[in-house]
């Protein structure tokens, strides 16, 4: 699968975030959660691996195993689906590193420090095996450190749950040089597999290096079967003898001769802490051969196997017959393991089929119970899913009338709210895959509903200035309408009302009306009796101080001789204009009368 670029919607819900890693089946991305607004850990599966049908059902599986494991040192499983014809899964995002990055990183750890990561390990899955889950992939590089250096454990990619006959042993393997002498050779494997490969972890947290090592995988699995490790003090002697012996027995090859459980594992772990010099008894007698004796039996061992491969080769190419079991309505992984532990071969045949269960076989040739030779092959048809069709044109459609349109083009509906300026609310903006996409009847199609323009919050403007208004409306998605002049007390230019007020809820883009005050002109009152001059000055909204001025002229008795400020001028209603207005006093100065004009006679 080509790498997914950012901000790539997920299945309609988890936007990309950034590429964290690959493993041996899927892309690991993180992502966004956009329903419940939290990053996530997204894995992707192959898309090869995605027509895999038995690739597919051990991914589910990882799923299904984990996801009702809640415990602080297991990483949690969140949901799982299908996207763009492949499967994926959501889990808790870690933020950390791996243990086997930090191995890398700084070499062995300090017998305390390593103790502690094994113990919080050891505690992670005591919980998972009472709940019938055993891992079968333990090692560090699925074991993280978080920021607060809690150990947590990922990927039951390979886990088998309860008494389920899904063992596909032979081919969901884990990493060599952490497998169980068991799961190599193919047999069962419980608990205490696990419990060996965290031996193995113990053993690389002090040494620095795993027990068992080759070029191939094949090779270290032969030496997981049949060579001792070299036990950890001979590489470094300052490892304290009761934890050696601790990790020489989880790494015993019986696993009757291992701890019986975590919970053993641990006691004896915080016992070689309490006493880090005192070695436990082994669970039985060991008797020591003679080097001499040791070599033949290596040799005899090597003789038994190459008689054990022959024998087998008989047995498979003998062309003895069996009957077939039934295996109609079986997984196609189940299947195949239930055909081939009965020595057939296996072809699955995908089919489209609507009304079995997808992954379901729903034929078999030859037949249940009927006789076939051994190593034939059995063909399986199994079931694809109702098949594919187009998603239909529903943008523009009101929700409901949208999802009765898919569900009756053989859709799952599920949608989500989102605000549009163009797109009335309750209509379809688009859908998730888009129309036309082919994908398999039966899945999600995610329609986005419009919920109408996004409703924004009218801010408080009275006591700013006009322009400091505008700015703080238009920066609330907002803009402003009409803007009315009112005389007021306010300095000019001040909003003094709003509408709508602030608080209000309005439709993104809508408007604001302003009330902004303005100032008021002073009427010219100088020459004007008083009391006319107080009048026309409280009429215009100001108010009036008087103040008075001796004079000595009776024209001017009780008239505005000034005024302060001028006529004229503009000032906030409400402003005090004081007048000086003219008292008579002393000798009263006549008004003087006008003289005459003389007359000429014209002769």
């Amino acid at each position: 699968m080509a790498s997914i670029q950012r901000d790539t919607i997920i299945d309609g819900r988890y936007r990309v975030l950034r590429r964290l890693g690959s493993g041996g089946m899927a892309d690991v991305y993180a992502a966004e959660d956009r329903q419940l607004g939290r990053q996530v850990a997204l894995k992707l599966l192959y898309r090869h691996l995605s027509e895999d049908v038995q690739f597919v059902e051990r991914f589910r599986r990882e799923a299904s195993s984990a996801a009702g494991l809640q415990h602080p040192n297991i990483v949690g499983i969140f949901d799982r689906g299908e996207w763009d014809g492949t499967y994926y899964i959501a889990m808790e995002y870690v933020e950390g590193r791996t243990l086997k990055d930090i191995v890398r990183e700084r070499g062995p750890a300090p017998p305390d420090a390593a103790v502690d990561v094994v113990l919080q390990i050891l505690r992670a899955l005591r919980y998972a095996h009472q709940r019938g889950i055993v891992h079968r992939d333990i090692k560090p590089q699925n074991v993280l450190i978080d920021e607060d250096g809690r150990v947590r454990v990922t990927d039951f990619g390979i886990a088998r749950a309860g008494a389920s006959d899904m063992t596909e042993t032979g081919s969901i393997m884990g990493t060599a040089q952490y497998l169980s002498p068991e799961q190599a050779q193919g047999r069962a494997v419980d608990a205490r597999s696990d419990l060996y490969s965290i031996g193995i972890v113990l053993y690389e947290l002090l040494t620095g290096r795993v027990p068992f090592d080759a070029e191939s995988p094949v090779s270290v699995a032969l030496k997981q079967v049949s060579e001792p490790p070299v036990p950890p003090r001979e590489l470094d002697p300052a490892i304290p003898p009761g934890l050696e012996a601790v990790v020489l027995r989880a790494l015993e090859k019986d696993p009757a001769r291992r701890f019986a459980d975590a919970d053993e594992f641990i006691e004896a772990l915080h016992a070689a802490r309490a006493a880090p010099d005192v070695v436990p008894p082994a669970p039985v007698e060991v008797i020591e051969e003679e080097p001499e004796r040791s070599r033949w039996w290596l040799w005899l061992l090597a003789l038994l196997a190459i008689a054990a491969i022959a024998v087998g080769l008989y047995l498979l190419l003998k062309p003895d017959e069996a009957t077939v079991p039934n295996v109609i309505g079986r997984t196609s992984a189940t299947a195949s393991q239930i055909l081939q532990n009965k020595g057939f071969e296996v072809d699955i045949q995908p089919a489209t089929n609507a009304t079995v269960e997808r992954d379901h076989v729903f034929a078999q040739d030859p037949g249940a119970n009927e006789t076939a030779k051994e190593g034939s092959t059995v063909h399986l048809r199994v079931s694809a899913g109702p098949g594919q069709a187009a998603v239909p044109s529903v943008v523009g459609l009101p929700q409901k009338e949208a999802e009765r349109q898919l569900k009756d083009a053989g859709f799952k509906v599920t949608a989500q709210k989102e605000f549009s300026d163009t797109v009335k609310s309750g209509r379809v903006i688009d859908t998730t895959p888009a129309v036309g996409t082919l994908i398999e009847r039966g899945t999600t199609v995610t329609i986005t509903v419009s919920q109408g323009r996004e409703q924004v919050q009218v801010p408080d403007v009275t006591g700013q200035s006009e322009d400091n208004a505008r700015s703080a409306i238009e920066g609330a998605g907002l803009r402003v309408g009409a803007v009315t002049q009112q005389e007021s007390a306010e300095d000019p230019g001040t909003v003094i009302d709003q509408s709508p007020a602030a608080g209000k809820q309005l439709a993104k883009g809508s408007a604001v009306d302003l009330t902004v005050a303005k100032a008021v002109k002073v009427p010219d009152v100088v020459d004007q009796p008083e009391d006319d001059a107080t009048k026309a000055l409280e009429d215009a909204g100001f108010t009036v101080k008087v103040r008075d001025r001796t004079t000595t002229v009776q024209s001017e008795d009780g008239v505005v001789l000034e005024q302060s400020p001028q006529g004229d001028e503009q000032r906030p209603k409400g402003s005090r204009v004081t007048i000086i207005v003219g008292r008579l006093g002393g000798t009263p100065t006549p008004t003087p009368t006008p003289t005459p004009t003389a007359t000429a006679t014209v002769p």
